[in-house]
């Protein structure tokens, strides 16, 4: 008997304070720390040729104000539009997810064209724009440092997204992969007030055994002190857990038992403790958000030694060419890995994502075009 397997279990809490009553997530420290890196960086690049603080603190402010609107909207209006129009209030409701990066960029490049032309102000009776004649601070001179601050925030939201086990890659059929267990995790432990700790670990298979189908995996269950009897234990092992890991596509995504067998466990009491282990199997998916995260770092670090290298002598829209292509190039290529937001994807021969890609791919090819001119 030898360890073959390859794949990670992952199953971490959103919340960075679990249990604690302090509600904060890793994706909105992730997401803030893309900002406020971003505004410093954009800070030395301002200063560095030319420009002011203030320039820069106000094009920070219209890039956030288009980033959440944008994503948001993009979810929306691309993937969903059915549900938030009959519910139109649920589009406010941000914390619950649905963002979507199209929207996002689509926004950002409106977002700074305002800035290049405009200074908005609030007036009493509503927003007012008045046109300024900055020169200096042009459409493609502006977005062409941006993105080196949003590739950088791309990667930090992908990463957010991963530790939230969101945007998951479809199954690898091998094993290799990230078994994505958070969902069954929320799962067993809703409603249930007996359970103190859910862990899973990886079991030991033969070099010839077929994982085609998934990985084996222990999934052990603690059960509070004195809270819950053995019989009771039983019961639920071979109801309500049972009836999760063979009918419930929330958790049969990632974790499950054939719906033909029946679930094989043990329970084992120390100290009037009680712990249930059982024989489950994992999914492995491809870690579709972490090669969107890696691709995010290394167009940052492309994009950052091009303008260290020309600074004020950058082709105007050489950058944002660049960065369309491949980041959406990517995108489009990284769509076949992942698996459809939405039910409606799987009656189209592309899925949302790589339809709304190709056009800003060629964007991005106009604009390098127009670079080298």
């Amino acid at each position: 008997m030898i360890d073959i397997l390859n794949y990670i279990l992952w199953y971490p809490s959103p919340e960075i304070f679990p249990n604690s009553g302090i509600n904060v997530r890793w994706y909105g420290l992730l997401f803030a720390s893309g900002f406020i890196i971003g505004q410093y960086i954009i800070n030395k690049i301002y200063l560095t040729e030319g420009k002011t603080e203030k320039d820069a603190e106000r094009l920070t402010i219209y890039v956030l104000v288009s980033t959440v609107i944008g994503a948001r909207l993009g979810h929306v209006l691309f993937y969903e539009p059915d549900k938030y129009l009959a519910n139109p209030i649920d589009i406010l409701k941000i914390w619950e997810g649905g963002l979507a990066s199209h929207g996002a960029a689509i926004a950002i490049i409106f977002g700074i064209w305002l800035y290049s032309k405009y200074n908005v102000r609030l007036g009493k009776i509503g927003i007012r724009l008045e046109k300024h004649h900055r020169k200096d601070l042009s459409f493609l001179w502006v977005i062409d440092r941006v993105v080196i601050c949003v590739a950088l925030g791309g990667a930090l939201i992908r990463t957010g997204n991963f530790v939230n086990s969101e945007i998951i890659g479809k199954p690898t059929h091998t094993d290799s992969g990230v078994v994505f267990a958070r969902d069954a995790v929320e799962a067993f432990e809703y409603g249930n007030k007996s359970i103190e700790k859910i862990s899973f670990e990886r079991q030991k298979v033969s070099s010839g055994e077929n994982v085609e189908n998934g990985v084996p995996m222990t999934l052990e269950i603690v059960f509070k002190k004195g809270i819950i009897d053995e019989s009771s234990i039983k019961a639920y092992a071979l109801g309500p857990l049972s009836n999760y890991l063979k009918n419930s596509k929330y958790v049969t995504e990632h974790v499950y038992i054939p719906k033909d067998s029946t679930l094989n466990f043990k329970l084992s009491t120390q100290r009037n403790i009680t712990t249930l282990t059982a024989d489950v199997i994992g999914i492995p998916r491809y870690p579709a958000q972490l090669f969107e995260a890696l691709s995010c770092i290394v167009m940052f670090i492309i994009l950052l030694a091009i303008w260290i290298k020309k600074k004020q002598d950058t082709p105007r829209g050489l950058l944002l060419g660049i960065f369309l292509i491949i980041i959406f190039g990517l995108r489009f290529v990284y769509e076949f890995y992942k698996e459809n937001q939405v039910d409606f994807e799987a009656d189209i021969p592309l899925n949302m994502g790589q339809w709304l890609s190709i056009p800003l791919v060629i964007a991005g090819l106009i604009f390098i075009f127009r670079a080298k001119k």
